[in-house]
């Protein structure tokens, strides 16, 4: 059998995409409009669904052992299906084909352009463990306390400062996107990239406050945070490191490992906030919004 060029595969995956959030939504405007028909048929709901407009009166009666609930479906299944449709069991470096696949599965979902190659560059792995980090100290005379309420999990204030230095060289000078920019940070392993010396003075200012996206692929929680650090060690066995903010927002106030994806966002002009990704939340608009359900 002759197989298919990358790019109609590519092509492919964003129609099915595309397909299955189409789906979800009218599963939701169905349940709104006859909050009463609980359940269907499940071979006539996604024939229906999916070809377009359908009438109540016209579907048949419920056949036994195959029903399904209306609004079953959520961004966040159709996210963790296609995730344990590519990824591998265990956390190692993904294939360009699986990252390409992943990078349009995201796009789909949540709207944001996300991938593992921006401009030439690449970490050595972009599916791996995370691990719980401490704060930063934004400029000279910076404690703990004034990092916000710190829950009874949190992991206190690093000792030494993070890989660029202070955030600001003041408190007067501390703006509010330095200070987000700091309770959204996540830590990449720059030391450990093959042309890491020869490039440093490019590659330490292209790293310095990259937005990414976090994807915990346990649970689909994803945040848009930004690179401020450099690390963590190989031995520890993690590739990446997240803020207590990150972490909490990816797994909750006692997460403190877990794999996860890290792509670069392509956000030239800087209109992708840091923080939670609210895509599980559906708008009325899904239809004809070419599947992007961000919420910001």
């Amino acid at each position: 059998m002759k197989k298919l060029p990358k790019k109609k595969i590519t092509d492919l995956e964003k129609v099915r995409t595309k397909l299955k959030l189409k789906s979800i939504q009218e599963k939701l405007n169905f349940d709104n409009k006859f909050p009463h028909a609980k359940v269907i048929g499940t071979g006539v709901l996604a024939t229906a669904l999916l070809l377009g407009p359908m009438s109540i009166h016209a579907l048949p009666s419920p056949i036994p052992n195959q029903v399904v609930s209306v609004a079953a479906a959520t961004p966040q299944e159709v996210l963790m299906s296609d995730l344990k449709s590519i990824l591998p069991e265990k956390v190692k470096p993904l294939t360009s084909d699986e990252e390409k696949k992943l990078s349009v599965v995201l796009k789909s979902i949540t709207g944001i352009s996300a991938s593992a190659n921006l401009e030439g560059e690449h970490l050595n792995t972009s599916y791996g463990l995370i691990g719980a980090e401490q704060h930063l100290r934004r400029y000279p005379g910076d404690t703990v306390n004034d990092h916000g309420d710190l829950g009874p999990y949190d992991e206190g204030m690093a000792p030494g400062l993070g890989a660029w230095g202070y955030f600001a060289s003041s408190k007067a000078k501390l703006t509010p996107d330095l200070v987000q920019d700091e309770k959204w940070y996540v830590v990449v392993q720059t030391l450990y990239l093959p042309d890491w010396s020869q490039r440093l003075a490019y590659l330490r200012d292209w790293y310095k406050y990259r937005k990414v996206m976090v994807v915990n692929t346990l649970n689909g929680s994803a945040v848009v945070a930004d690179i401020a650090d450099s690390g963590p060690a190989k031995w520890t066995g993690k590739s990446f490191g997240g803020s207590p903010e990150v972490m909490e927002a990816l797994g909750g106030p006692k997460y403190k490992v877990g794999p996860v994806l890290l792509f670069f966002i392509d956000d030239p002009n800087n209109t992708v906030p840091l923080g939670p990704v609210g895509y599980n939340v559906v708008t009325e608009n899904l239809a004809n919004s070419g599947g992007s359900l961000i919420k910001i």
